[in-house]
């Protein structure tokens, strides 16, 4: 399974409005992690487009180690670093606002771009179509979800995380913003 691809053209999709309608209606946030339950409510507020998927990238030191710990790598430690991607997958509409959104979604890239890409993932997008993925990854492993990485390139990472999801909570306020002033 495909689980990054370059990024795809947005295109017409008649069922955008009962797809977000049913995502939403599963959307349960408190099996979020709960450093980015704020943005995935956020996105989920905008009627130009609904979270599909999230992950906060979860940094393994300990062989038996809960494969959802929020844990930080421990001061001292100097090991192989088990990496669970952060990412968010999300449908955006083909509307203005909704390829307003995708244009600054694919500025987060400048915050690193060896190490976030905004892409499209096969099979979200048969389902949903226009959907996008916004990932925090080494660009060589950008197909993997989960990957082995040496200690100082995952301190790397994990700082690169925290930028990113930092942000997108800019992004979303300036989003909430704006529908605020359209009204």
């Amino acid at each position: 399974m495909e689980t990054f691809s370059e990024r795809k053209d947005l295109e017409e999709n008649d069922r955008y409005s009962q797809d977000r309608k049913a995502v939403l209606g599963e959307l349960d946030l408190s099996l979020i992690d709960e450093p980015i339950v704020d943005i995935v409510d956020c996105l989920a507020s905008l009627p130009y487009c609904f979270p599909l998927q999230t992950c906060y990238g979860h940094l393994l030191c300990a062989p038996n180690q809960n494969l959802r710990s929020l844990d930080r790598i421990p001061c001292g430690y100097a090991g192989p670093v088990r990496y669970r991607i952060a990412y968010l997958a999300l449908c955006i509409e083909n509307s203005r606002p909704g390829r307003a959104l995708l244009d600054s979604l694919a500025e987060t890239s400048r915050i690193d771009p060896d190490y976030v890409q905004l892409g499209s993932a096969d099979w979200f997008w048969k389902r949903w179509p226009n959907s996008y993925t916004l990932q925090v990854e080494p660009g060589r492993f950008m197909t993997q979800d989960e990957i082995t990485l040496q200690f100082a390139e995952a301190l790397h990472v994990q700082q690169i995380r925290d930028l990113f999801f930092s942000e997108l909570r800019k992004l979303l306020v300036g989003e909430l913003s704006g529908r605020l002033v359209d009204r």
